[in-house]
């Protein structure tokens, strides 16, 4: 009789390796949906185009690696060079304030990780963002390209110039808090267009505002007290 187990014994060894190697990947798609669900949807976002945007961006990607089981963690997490990516509801509510509508070209100041520019891409039509930071905006670039996105612009230089050979934006969108609105972000805002900003001092509790400008001018309404790494300008 031909014994089989010679045989059995060549394919079971060099699957369970595998399957004890699998097992130990984060299922950063269930965390994803649980984050969506618990962080963001239960706190009062509803917009489905944003949810749908923060369940597709797998923000793990542009999380450094030291810090990427943290991912979905409801928190901001550093990102090197004193910046940190922002907590997901902040992502979340900041987009869905904007207000993003497809056809829209969107200016976004302190691109960071790149993750709030990879969640406004999913929405708009083109997204502008500039990097102060030579080192975080280089990281970026290479994050979003290796992601395949090809309606973002990234910029390395300084926020608070904006980028007036794009303007004007439907919508702008500061991830850093400068002391007050800057004038030049203003003047690159389209009639109508909408901008979100966090605004305060240096080490303190900021107030998130959120602008619509009419007839040149920045209407302005307090929406979130929230904590931001400073808005800093480059120098000449």
């Amino acid at each position: 009789m031909i014994s089989f187990f010679p045989f059995l014994s060549m394919i079971i060894i060099p699957v369970l390796p595998f399957l004890a190697c699998a097992q130990n990947q984060p299922n950063f798609t269930l965390q994803r949906q649980r984050m969506v669900e618990q962080q963001i949807k239960a706190r009062g976002v509803h917009n489905t185009e944003v949810l749908d945007a923060m369940l597709k961006v797998p923000r793990h990607r542009f999380v450094p690696e030291s810090y990427r089981a943290r991912s979905y963690d409801d928190n901001p997490l550093p990102i090197g060079e004193g910046q940190t990516i922002s907590q997901p509801y902040i992502v979340a509510f900041m987009t869905e304030a904007l207000e993003v509508n497809k056809s829209d070209r969107i200016l976004e100041i302190g691109t960071g990780s790149g993750y709030q520019a990879a969640v406004l891409a999913e929405l708009a039509a083109e997204v502008y963002t500039i990097e102060l930071i030579t080192e975080l905006g280089e990281r970026a670039i290479q994050i979003l390209n290796d992601l395949n996105y090809k309606n973002i612009h990234v910029k390395i230089g300084d926020g608070f110039k904006g980028w007036p050979e794009e303007a004007p934006f439907d919508a702008v969108i500061i991830t850093a808090a400068p002391e007050e609105i800057p004038s030049v972000l203003v003047e690159q805002l389209k009639d109508g267009g909408r901008m979100i900003v966090p605004v305060g001092p240096v080490g303190g509790v900021q107030n998130l505002i959120l602008g619509k400008k009419k007839a040149g001018r920045l209407e302005t309404r307090d929406v979130l007290p929230v904590r931001f790494v400073p808005m800093v300008r480059g120098k000449e």
